[in-house]
């Protein structure tokens, strides 16, 4: 979004973009009139989600930033949560993985379970052999093994670092507790979901017992820019959930520079231009 909006710029908030949001109140809470889907890359405006001492949602700070993923989308992510770019890691990009040789019927196994072509060996060991899978299909194998993957990514010293899949909540979906995405999972548990919610002992616990699985009531999104400067996003603050969203950035009615005189430092090419 730095290449779409400057700093101090005013837009105009189309606030039916995704339905009118209804002021907040008790009687009703969350409704909107006429919604319809937020499309990915849509810059959305909308309330700050880590306010916690201001309980009324349209009364919180107002926040901008474009849309990343949607409910159920799948984002790769590195150790800082930023999102990878599908053009710098193609799904077909094939990466080294290592697994114990007394494994290897049970592996071509699930490839034939999983419709994965089987690919010859690279390599082996008196104790492990050596495949290439792309991070897809190792994320199907990892899957299907409920979590206890015994296929390991080689991985060198100046090799990228391994990405990992980031499920966006929707309503009513299962999401997977890993060791990586439980306090992201916690967060969004106890501050929009309003549920009881811990880590004890690397377990993530709802309503004192202990799961696997989380499941939530609301459809959630992941805004930012693919910046590892600017935090202001996602990465800072979570998902964001639906009922936070205000609208769509629509147009810009005034932009100028800062620090000029009252007669100078007008953008006028970028006044009434479309939000893009």
């Amino acid at each position: 979004m730095e290449n779409s909006l400057y700093r101090g710029e005013c837009i105009l908030v189309n606030k039916w973009s995704y339905g009118l949001r209804l002021p907040f109140m008790k009687l009703w809470g969350y409704h909107r009139w006429a919604d319809s889907p937020v499309q990915k890359e849509d810059i959305l405006v909308f309330n700050n989600p880590a306010n916690l001492s201001e309980p009324v949602i349209d009364r919180r700070e107002v926040f901008i930033s474009h849309c990343i993923g949607t409910p159920g989308d799948t984002l790769l992510i590195d150790s800082l949560f930023s999102v990878i770019p599908s053009e710098k890691n193609a799904p077909d990009q094939k990466f080294l993985y290592s697994y114990p040789r007394q494994r290897e019927r049970q592996l071509d196994s699930l490839l034939s379970i999983l419709s994965i072509a089987p690919n010859k060996l690279l390599g082996q060991d008196s104790i492990k052999n050596i495949r290439s899978f792309s991070r897809y299909e190792h994320y199907l194998l990892e899957q299907a093994m409920n979590g206890n993957c015994w296929i390991e990514p080689i991985v060198k010293e100046d090799s990228m670092e391994m990405l990992k899949p980031l499920i966006i909540p929707s309503k009513g979906k299962a999401i997977r507790v890993y060791p990586w995405n439980k306090t992201l999972l916690r967060n969004t548990l106890v501050l929009h979901e309003k549920k009881q919610a811990e880590i004890k002992n690397d377990t993530l616990y709802v309503e004192g017992k202990p799961v696997q699985h989380c499941y939530f009531t609301k459809d959630y999104y992941w805004v930012g820019a693919n910046n590892a400067i600017n935090l202001s996003d996602s990465r800072l603050f979570g998902f964001v959930p639906e009922d936070h969203i205000i609208g769509k950035a629509s147009i810009i009615w005034f932009s100028k520079e800062k620090g000029t005189g009252p007669f100078s430092g007008y953008r006028w090419g970028r006044i009434w231009k479309r939000v893009e």
